[in-house]
């Protein structure tokens, strides 16, 4: 047996990091499949009549083991890869997707699970169980247990293809991303750039036995040089070089998987008898279809459009007036835009940095959550962890019990993909009377300390740390009978509430009181400063609105039609931004091939959702400014009926259970300063 399919017997069963060998795992994932397939066999074979226990239930409950070794493995080839863990998991990816089908395609198996749904309206079940009873049903007839057997062996081969594309998608953007350095060994080229950035890129080359200093495409370190570097030629370097991931027609080129994803998704639709993926995905999310999709996007981009033609007209007349620059590229957008904004609101990064200190941020939300929901987090020593950095806590409740374990990842280093995450290493489930806790990890790439300055944050890195954290809180409260309907497993328009709502309390005096101290001198951060974050907050609003409809709109283009006629990506793109234009097209550059929410990550189909769930975290939070941010009948409400709740009841009931009614757009579009 290997040690990944064993119980962990570590304190509350936590990942054995340090004894897991690269080579454990295809054996592990061989053996999971193996147990997983007996347990199906067993449903099967079972002589007994179909009840939702002996066929619904022991479906919930089978394959656990071998989750939880794909949850390890893929949670670290995300956050701590190597060229070999990129090589097992194009391994057992198709394995993965050729059992999932062996799962779904099981006419005996499906045979049973439509004997107990059809029969549904007599079984008297709680609406837990109705739920789960649907969503097995469902994950059956729509993926294919309904078809002929030609089609079913089609569906097959069209679900290895797509798991091994997404992979290589994902390597080839990874690869791109660590292949760009931009070596600088003139001071003079480092006009403009915040000392912490700096300190950093000389840290960089030094490690690497340079002198200078050296810049990458990892956000700690691109993200201030475009925002913050004088250098308007080494601006647009860095600029071209990021948007040209994976489009520089070599060995790492994603224009052709992204052609193949589209198309092989488009035709697994067909197959399954839907219009297109979009019209597939969409059926089980709270929009249900493309027209509302593309309604919603419309809608908010009629609001948003005249607000951020004004914007972009006022940030190249300043550009013009203080640079006498003709015309705005997009590697100008940031400086000129913080500039603007030191201008009108006399607030910057550099100022507020040394008031966000990542300890004390972190320690901040852990106080959020505590005067919130009572929980408390304490750092502890004594279980595994998957590298030195990470650190680990305890979760209690107010009674002293345990609630979860939480894992925090924060800097960036080789092997960790760009961006923020919250992922689980165990799911939460009720089994035997048994309520298992979950472990959960939030994983994210902030500047690291330097030798003299600890990590101090942006104030967007704090709200990116909110926002993730509360993905994690969805996960750590999770109160369900079934691991499949457990913590984030919801509708993906609804996953985006609970960490977005979380953001909004950034923006609250009475919250940065709680953590926004300077790390030299220990001095709160003042209430002008508060006051300025409040108002900045809906600065050039219009613009990242049209900015984040544009992303939707692309992903819609890309699955909302048949894309068989899309012969190049660039044009492609430039006919589906053209509504949300604001900057001159970059040749070099495409947005897909990097594009990795919807090409890698789950959310084809669903980038809109992003928008949809700030309609709901807006109007949720206007219930709590109403009765106090810190109310305690609120949170109660909110963590009763929206985060432990997961995904056992249609996501609508569960808002309007805790809010009293159906959410608004009047919060959000008041919020962002566009009524």
């Amino acid at each position: 047996m290997s040690i990944l399919t064993q119980y962990f017997n570590t304190k509350y069963n936590t990942a054995p990091f340090s004894q897991i060998k690269n080579e454990d795992y295809l054996p592990a994932f061989q053996e999971g499949i193996a147990l997983a397939k007996a347990e199906i066999d067993a449903i099967v074979n079972n002589s007994e009549k179909p009840t939702f226990e002996n066929t619904i239930e022991t479906l919930a409950f089978s394959g656990n083991t071998l989750d939880r070794i794909s949850s390890i493995f893929f949670n670290l080839n995300s956050a701590e890869t190597s060229d070999e863990m990129q090589k097992i998991a194009q391994e057992v990816s198709p394995l993965l997707s050729e059992f999932g089908n062996d799962v779904r395609l099981n006419a005996a198996l499906f045979a049973k699970v439509k004997a107990v749904y059809e029969q549904k309206e007599t079984l008297n079940l709680n609406p837990e169980q109705t739920t789960l009873l649907d969503k097995k049903y469902k994950s059956f007839s729509r993926n294919g247990a309904n078809l002929s057997d030609d089609k079913k062996t089609i569906l097959r081969e069209i679900d290895k293809e797509l798991s091994k594309l997404s992979l290589q998608f994902g390597e080839n953007v990874l690869a791109e991303t660590q292949a760009f350095q931009m070596h600088l060994t003139d001071e003079k080229d480092l006009s403009g750039l915040p000392e912490g950035t700096i300190e950093a890129a000389h840290s960089l080359a030094k490690s690497l036995e340079k002198e200078g200093w050296i810049f990458t495409l990892d956000h700690p370190s691109y993200i201030p040089f475009v925002t913050y570097s004088d250098n308007r030629e080494l601006r647009k370097k860095m600029a071209i070089a990021f948007g040209a991931r994976a489009f520089q027609n070599n060995e790492f080129d994603n224009q052709e998987i992204v052609l193949k994803i589209a198309k092989l998704r488009f035709d697994r639709a067909q197959v399954l008898g839907y219009a297109t993926h979009a019209h597939f995905v969409l059926e089980e999310r709270m929009a249900e279809n493309p027209e509302k999709v593309k309604t919603f996007s419309n809608d908010l981009l009629a609001k948003a459009k005249p607000a951020a033609q004004k914007e972009f007209a006022e940030l190249t007349a300043f550009a013009k007036k203080i640079d006498g620059i003709d015309q705005l590229e997009k590697w100008d957008g940031a400086y000129y835009s913080e500039k603007l904004k030191q201008q009108l609101f006399n607030l910057d990064d550099e100022t507020l940095k040394p008031y966000f200190q990542l300890e004390k941020v972190l320690d901040g939300a852990f106080t959020v959550a505590q005067k919130l929901y009572g929980i408390t987090f304490e750092e502890i020593f004594d279980i595994d962890k998957y590298h030195e950095e990470v650190k680990t806590y305890e979760v209690k409740d107010e009674d002293d019990q345990f609630v979860a374990i939480f894992y925090a990842d924060f800097f960036p280093r080789k092997g960790k993909r760009n961006g923020a995450w919250m992922t689980s290493y165990k799911s939460q489930y009720i089994k035997d009377g048994s309520n298992e806790r979950p472990h959960i990890s939030n994983v994210c790439n902030f500047t690291k300390p330097t030798e003299t300055k600890p990590s101090l944050l942006t104030f967007n890195e704090v709200t990116t740390l909110f926002h993730e954290f509360g993905h994690g809180l969805h996960g750590m409260l999770a109160n369900t009978e079934y691991p499949s309907l457990s913590g984030t497993n919801v509708y993906w328009d609804f996953v985006e509430l609970p960490s977005q709502i979380m953001e909004n309390w950034c923006y609250e005096a009475e919250a940065l009181a709680l953590f926004a101290y300077h790390y030299q001198t220990d001095e709160m951060i003042p209430m002008e400063l508060v006051q300025k974050i409040k108002e900045s907050a809906s600065f050039q609003e219009g613009m990242a609105t049209m900015r984040q409809l544009s992303f939707g709109l692309l992903d819609m283009g890309w699955h909302g039609q048949d894309p068989s006629n899309i012969k190049d990506i660039k044009t492609f793109e430039t006919e589906q931004f053209s509504a949300t234009q604001l900057y001159p097209e970059v040749k070099e550059n495409a947005m897909s091939t990097a594009f990795s929410h919807i090409f890698q990550g789950g959310y084809s189909s669903g980038y809109y959702s992003y928008k949809w769930a700030e309609v709901l975290d807006a109007d949720a939070f206007a219930y709590f400014q109403e009765k106090g941010i810190f109310n305690k009948e609120v949170a109660t409400k909110f963590k009763e009926n929206v985060l432990s709740k997961g995904g056992t009841e249609h996501p609508m009931i569960l808002y309007k259970r805790f809010r009293g009614q159906e959410p608004k757009p009047d919060a959000l579009l008041k919020r962002a300063g566009l009524i």
